[in-house]
């Protein structure tokens, strides 16, 4: 059989499947430019696509680039075009998704001078050619703009889609500058996502009154804020990297439970979240720093230059259960200020699990092995360890890991994820003497690399 009889012989097949079946397929296409594709294929495909319910399109790095070469650019249909005779032959459609590719969001606008705007796509004329068909039952909106031309333009697509979405659910925009002119309540909306976007202070006090039924908030990269606050009574999820140095930050959410913020140095830090449990602070320098009420707080990870400083603002610290250490810049950690594990251990007397990272972990050697770190009393809860470390040498880490297991009587699985670069003859050796000196633990071994997932060996050897 040739391949067009066989082409042939497929759409035969899904002719003959029930509809909602073929629907079904085609809704787990997850890119609208193959849904397109499949319209040509059958009168049945062309028909039952349309019942669709979502579009999803991404411009591609190789679209946009022949859309700008000489020799291309007058057969490339425009992205936007696309976009719209999709929607517009689409029946009902519960989700958007529409954005460029991520090498083009690498794209900045001192390496391209692009005064188009064939892909400003929060561009409000734009999307006043679709938005407002859909309005009715729409649910969630993706965009992702292309920045170089969007950086320049402040674009009111916010008050736009707050005043047509009355039933969207789920808001996600990124790379543009965002204005909050005219913007409407959406009580309905209980996730936000803002992703490289730039504000003012007050367009985020906007953000805290027109949204106030958010349960998830994301604000990945917004700049042009200087004393941000949030104050979402619903929220229960929260991710928060700050791009700037604010002179203060603050957090009142008394029914978030999840918190992920990373900042550089705030003048000042405030937080008042009585049911957070899970807590990820990321901060180049702990300064004034209040965290009220946060005895349900069960899993804490820290991460700063200056951690011992940290370590010592949670007065809350006999509730948290998993800890995670470690310090930026770990090749440079001989030269950081001090940090012990004492004051780990007395700050966060009942840990059951403790994770170093190689700047923490290189600290406390270094310490250790100056005569600085002493450990009062035995860690008698502590059941697990999992540290990435550097070995500059192996009598020295052997010594501070012995060290370790004779302070947490306790402890029984021990897992070590050694640098990649280290020998393989000097991990093993350091494998076999930590096996020999404690037979009790349970050991895992791995390797870890800077930006890259932990590979994890064996149990033993």
């Amino acid at each position: 059989m040739n391949p067009s009889q066989s082409s042939l012989s497929l759409h035969f097949s899904m002719d003959d499947l029930p509809p909602s079946l073929i629907i079904e397929i085609l809704s787990r296409l997850n890119d609208s430019a193959d849904l397109a594709r499949c319209r040509l294929a059958s009168k049945t495909l062309n028909a039952l696509s349309r019942e669709v319910r979502f579009v999803n399109l991404q411009c591609s790095f190789e679209r946009y680039r022949k859309s700008r070469s000489p020799a291309t650019k007058s057969v490339i249909t425009p992205f936007k075009t696309i976009f719209k005779n999709l929607i517009s032959s689409s029946r009902i459609v519960e989700s958007v998704s529409v954005g460029v590719d991520k090498p083009l969001r690498g794209i900045s606008y001192d390496d391209v001078e692009d005064e188009s705007d064939d892909l400003y796509l929060t561009d409000v004329n734009f999307v006043s050619l679709w938005l407002p068909r859909l309005s009715g039952q729409l649910k969630s909106i993706s965009i992702s703009d292309f920045w170089i031309q969007s950086c320049w333009r402040r674009s009111e697509v916010l008050s736009l889609i707050s005043l047509c979405c009355h039933s969207l659910i789920a808001l996600e925009l990124k790379n543009a500058w965002l204005s909050v002119d005219d913007l409407n309540q959406m009580p309905m909306l209980t996730s936000l996502t803002l992703e490289y976007i730039r504000l003012d202070d007050e367009d985020l006090s906007k953000v805290n009154d027109c949204f106030p039924s958010l349960q998830v908030l994301n604000l990945i990269g917004v700049g042009g804020l200087k004393e941000p606050k949030i104050h979402l009574l619903h929220l229960k999820t929260c991710q928060w990297t700050v791009s700037n140095a604010p002179l203060s930050l603050t957090i009142v959410a008394p029914n978030l439970v999840k918190l992920k913020l990373e900042c550089v140095k705030p003048g000042s830090l405030i937080i008042r979240t009585p049911l957070l449990s899970d807590f990820h602070l990321s901060l180049a320098k702990a300064s004034n720093f209040e965290i009220k009420e946060c005895n349900n707080l069960k899993s804490l990870q820290l991460e700063s230059k200056d951690l011992c400083s940290l370590v010592g603002m949670f007065s809350c610290g006999k509730a948290i259960k998993i800890l995670t250490l470690d310090s930026p810049n770990w090749a440079e950690s001989l030269e950081m200020t001090k940090f012990s594990l004492e004051s780990v251990f007395h700050v966060f007397p009942n840990l059951s699990s403790l994770t170093l990272g190689p700047g923490a972990w290189s600290k406390g050697e270094t310490c250790f092995l100056a005569g600085g770190s002493e450990i009062g009393s035995a860690m008698k809860g502590l059941k697990t360890i999992i540290a990435r470390v550097v070995v500059h040498d192996i009598e020295m880490t052997l010594s501070f890991i012995l060290y370790l297991l004779e302070k947490c009587t306790n402890l029984a699985d021990m897992a070590l994820l050694i640098h990649h670069e280290v020998e393989i003859n000097i991990s093993r050796d350091l494998i076999l003497s930590c096996m020999a000196n404690c037979p009790r633990v349970r050991w895992r071994w791995g390797t870890w690399k800077e930006g890259m997932k932990d590979a994890w060996i064996c149990d033993g050897i």
